[in-house]
């Protein structure tokens, strides 16, 4: 009875020796994968071209920064025709063009009105 024991207790400890043996070789495999992770990354890092120097950085024009210029736009008018117009028969290859519009002054909304939000009731600040 005690060979039948010593037995299964050998059986056992060769089943953790295994799996021991498995998560060290698991292991060196993530860490031969993050070693060459990072020399891939390396290489890479040096093909890519220098940072600019300030020397080489961009430059505000000579008449200061460009400023935003708002204007009201109006589509143009799509041309009236029997047959269904395609994309490449319009002009701007599709895009709808536009032109400066009648009135300088975009239309806003009220102060104190909810916009497109609700009805304009308590509650919207």
């Amino acid at each position: 009875m005690s060979q039948a024991l010593n037995s299964e207790w050998m059986d056992l400890a060769a089943g953790r020796g295994g799996l021991a043996a498995g998560v060290i070789v698991a292991g060196v495999v993530v860490v031969a994968v993050l070693i060459g992770a990072f020399w891939l990354g390396a290489r890479v890092k040096r093909r890519e071209s220098r940072p600019p120097t300030p020397e080489e950085q961009p430059r505000l024009p000579e008449g200061g920064p460009v400023r935003e210029v708002r204007e009201h736009r109006e589509p143009d008018e799509v041309p009236r025709s029997d047959t269904r117009l395609t994309p490449h028969e319009l002009g701007n290859h599709g895009s709808s063009p536009t032109r400066t519009g009648s009135g300088s002054e975009r239309p806003r909304w009220d102060e104190g009105s909810s916009g497109s939000f609700g009805s304009g009731g308590p509650g919207g600040g």
